[in-house]
């Protein structure tokens, strides 16, 4: 039978077992909407119920050629490889519970997504590599090339600073290749494919490695090996994160395989690039250049997000461009006289505030502490002394509390812009930023300006922090 025969196979009966799913999800809420554990029944009923199924093969039959799929997620199915051979799986089936449980996730990690998913699929398909691949940075960052974690690791694909330098992505104060789109997501494939070759051929494992280093991963086999026991990802004594790791791919693609079986919506993307790269020569401001090419600025920085100070210094000598707009925008720079060529460039006053702003200490900025915080971590975390964040935050002792906000490097005193706001007799309120958000996603909920939310919050950085508080302003 051929891959894509077994893949439709796998789908129909992936279906059904989804259709069980669904009805343990159902039951599961409604008789108890404080767990998420799967009821144990139900978990036997799918197995029997899937060790039922019988794969027939299919007649042979001449078929007219397929035409390509007009849709990024069809194509992404047709790649997947990862799925053959799972059988029930209650860890799997834990994660899938989650994700049916939270639609909005994945369709709002989808819409985010949508201007990457065409180029990451290409290259998977370059590769010859599974296409439940282009699904990591879902689970990663929620495909936002501007994440940031505790561990300082950055971009859609989560490089932490190590191991970015170890496959090229250059890191400077004004250039960060982790965040860039198509170095990171090159990267990426390349330390997976690095991996899967260490780890003999298995993908699961090369993921595993992915997520806690290969290491971990290896001295893991080595114990169990010791031990005489089985050495495949499923029986490995990983860290719980690592656990969850690999289950929670294969549910998110099983989600995606056949997303209404649970409720999820998946906005078509059309299977075209979203965008192309423009050769440029020159230091440019992206604001500037999105004036003069009528490009959605948010949209332009999305696309060039390595760009710290939004000024084409220190990276590759190209910029990523909507692909309508991208001939039009060439054709231009390559005409402009040099006179013309200032007026897209960074002021000289603009400029040299940027360098003194990249040399100077890190901004203020503030943390909610999470379970199992303590004031050692958090310091060790952020970079500061355990000192300074109690003399931040007047603290006599060192015990903090789950959602506590401390302050740190100085504290986050309002601004002056925004003491003028309230005294115009606007309603403040408070926001957390979540994962995946940005400037332009928080401003749209809030419908008010971007540059207002930028005013308002001058420390908080392009690239927002989880946990970290915004100040926004609302009429009454």
């Amino acid at each position: 039978m051929s891959s894509r025969s077994r893949r439709t196979s796998h789908s129909v009966a992936l279906t059904r077992l989804a259709q069980i799913s669904a009805l343990a999800l159902a039951a599961t809420l409604v008789g108890c909407q404080s767990t998420r554990q799967l009821d144990e029944s139900d978990s036997v009923r799918a197995h029997n119920y899937q060790a039922r199924i019988k794969h027939k093969p299919s007649p042979l039959q001449v078929k007219p050629a397929e035409q390509p799929p007009q849709d990024v997620w069809e194509r992404m199915r047709q790649g997947f490889a990862l799925q053959d051979n799972i059988d029930v799986n209650p860890r799997i089936e834990q994660q899938r519970l989650w994700f049916a449980s939270n639609p909005s996730f994945i369709e709002t990690a989808g819409e985010r997504g949508s201007l990457y998913l065409h180029y990451i699929v290409e290259r998977l398909e370059e590769r010859d590599m599974p296409l439940e691949l282009a699904l990591l940075p879902a689970i990663e960052s929620a495909y936002n090339p501007m994440a940031y974690s505790r561990a300082h690791a950055a971009g859609m694909w989560q490089f932490i600073p190590s191991t970015g330098r170890h496959f090229n992505l250059r890191q400077t104060n004004f250039y960060d290749g982790r965040r860039d789109v198509t170095a990171s997501t090159n990267a990426a494939l390349d330390y997976l494919s690095r991996l899967h070759d260490m780890f003999n051929g298995d993908w699961l494992l090369a993921l595993a490695a992915y997520n806690a280093g290969e290491g971990t991963v290896s001295r893991a086999i080595e114990r169990n090996e010791r031990l005489g026991l089985p050495t495949d990802y499923w029986n490995l004594p990983l860290p719980q994160e690592t656990r969850d790791y690999v289950p929670k791919l294969l549910a998110l693609s099983q989600v995606v395989l056949t997303p209404e079986a649970y409720g999820v919506n998946l906005n078509p993307i059309a299977n075209e690039p979203y965008f192309e790269a423009v050769a440029i020569n020159d230091r440019l401001d992206l604001s500037r250049v999105a004036a003069f090419a009528n490009i959605d600025e948010d949209e332009l920085i999305q696309l060039n997000p390595a760009y710290k100070k939004r000024m084409t210094v220190d990276g590759p000598q190209q910029l990523l461009v909507p692909t309508a707009k991208a001939q039009l925008l060439s054709d231009s720079l390559s005409n402009l006289k040099p006179e013309q060529l200032v007026s897209l460039q960074p002021n000289k006053a603009v400029f040299a505030r940027a360098v003194a702003e990249a040399q100077a200490p890190v901004a203020a900025s503030s943390y909610r502490v999470k379970r199992g915080d303590n004031l050692g971590s958090i310091a060790k975390a952020n970079r500061v002394s355990v000192k300074d964040i109690k003399r931040w935050n007047r603290l006599s002792g060192n015990s903090v509390r789950a959602g506590q906000v401390l302050a740190l490097r100085g504290g986050n005193a309002p601004s002056a812009a925004a003491n003028r706001v309230a005294a115009s007799g606007k309603r403040s309120t408070q926001y957390k930023v979540r994962k995946g958000d940005s400037l332009y996603l928080v401003a749209k909920r809030f419908n008010v300006e971007m540059q207002h939310l930028k005013r308002w919050n001058p420390r908080s950085g392009h690239a927002l922090k989880p946990g970290q508080t915004l100040t926004v302003y609302l009429s009454h």
